[in-house]
């Protein structure tokens, strides 16, 4: 049943044109900041994937996280990860399956602690969220097999019984896990606002025009509306303001 409870609604400031939400009706979704992609010793770093500009987005998406928290909005973080016998990794020939295992997927690995781990594989160091960003009581977490956090998860099964019809999307990498998962919203009737220096993109980085910056603009165009984190935590201050003169 929809969420209950003050209105509380306030104007971000995004491109296309400014977008009204409901702070009682929206959660912030954390996308696949987990080791195997952030840190050093996991999956991408040790495959040679450039991990800067995801380290880059980890301030910015902490800032907002614990705005987000304050103004009582849901967090929802996206996890990848696989069954240890990597049943849910697709047929032999499946591109997930194949694109994945090229990367390493379930072979074994060391955490910078000494823990033994397998890369992108449930419960494991691997596939745990950064510490910068570890979820809190409260918080859900989700694990999925594919890009997209909608495809064979319960994120809709959740979103919707809290009247959650706005999600703000930070995470990991832009083209790929939060486009993917930014399209399947869109196309659940949720309305999607990226954050722009929340997330990154290690490919296309070294080229003229990105992917990152491709992402956003088809975003942009059709799928939803971007903006800087400023933006968002200025309108969430607005909010804040307004429910704290009202005495309401």
């Amino acid at each position: 049943m929809p969420a209950t409870g003050r209105v509380r609604e306030t104007t971000i400031e995004a491109v296309p044109a400014p977008i009204t939400i409901n702070t009682a009706r929206t959660a912030v979704v954390v996308v696949d900041m987990q080791n195997d992609f952030c840190s050093k010793g996991g999956m991408f770093d040790r495959a040679g994937v450039d991990i800067s500009m995801v380290q880059r987005a980890i301030g910015p998406i902490r800032k907002v996280a614990q705005a987000a928290r304050k103004a009582e909005i849901k967090i929802v973080y996206l996890k990848m990860g696989f069954q240890p016998d990597l049943s849910d990794l697709g047929d032999e020939d499946s591109p997930n399956r194949v694109r994945h295992l090229h990367f390493g997927v379930g072979q074994p690995s060391r955490a910078p602690d000494g823990r033994q781990g397998r890369f992108l594989i449930r419960d494991t160091w691997n596939t745990d969220i950064i510490d910068e960003l570890c979820p809190e009581s409260g918080d859900v977490v989700v694990y999925k097999a594919r890009f997209s956090g909608f495809y064979r998860t319960e994120l809709d099964d959740t979103l919707r019984p809290l009247g959650i019809r706005t999600l703000i999307f930070t995470g990991c990498t832009t083209s790929a896990c939060v486009d993917s998962t930014i399209r399947d919203a869109m196309f659940r009737d949720y309305k999607c606002v990226l954050l722009t220096d929340c997330t990154g993109e290690p490919i296309g980085s070294n080229a003229a025009r990105s992917n990152h910056d491709a992402s956003l603009l088809v975003i942009q165009t059709l799928f939803g509306w971007v903006c800087q984190s400023d933006s968002f935590l200025a309108a969430l201050e607005r909010c804040l303001e307004s429910v704290s003169v009202s005495g309401t």
